[in-house]
């Protein structure tokens, strides 16, 4: 569960190294986004020579939560971190590689793109 104004990290190489969530997509009773959320987040750190640069306005993606999501098999996965890939407006990642990794809700969710960039699907 991701709340506003909370930092997460792009698992992708485009150029951001910490983000900050300013908008939840979803409607206004939209308050908390999880694996598979489309957020808007602010760069509050990036590289010199990367895609985007500080203070950029950017979608991302959620691929990874903290707070544990439940399957329909009665399992349960969290994982280590917060992270989101950066997105553009077509939903294709704007970065070429997707570092750790991520959750199958992706996949299922469409963004096949994204889950075949990804090392590791759990």
């Amino acid at each position: 569960m991701i709340q506003l104004r909370s930092i997460i990290i792009p698992a992708d190489n485009c150029g951001a190294k910490r983000t900050q969530i300013i908008h939840i997509y979803g409607g206004s009773k939209h308050k908390s986004a999880t694996i598979g959320d489309i957020v808007l987040a602010a760069v509050k750190v990036a590289t010199p020579h990367g895609i985007v640069g500080k203070k950029d306005k950017v979608r991302m993606l959620i691929v990874r939560t903290k707070k544990e999501i439940s399957r329909k098999d009665g399992s349960h996965i969290r994982f280590s971190d917060n992270a989101g890939v950066i997105i553009d407006a077509q939903n294709n990642p704007r970065g070429s590689r997707i570092f750790g990794p991520i959750a199958r809700e992706i996949r299922n969710s469409g963004y096949t793109q994204i889950a075949s960039l990804a090392k590791e699907i759990y």
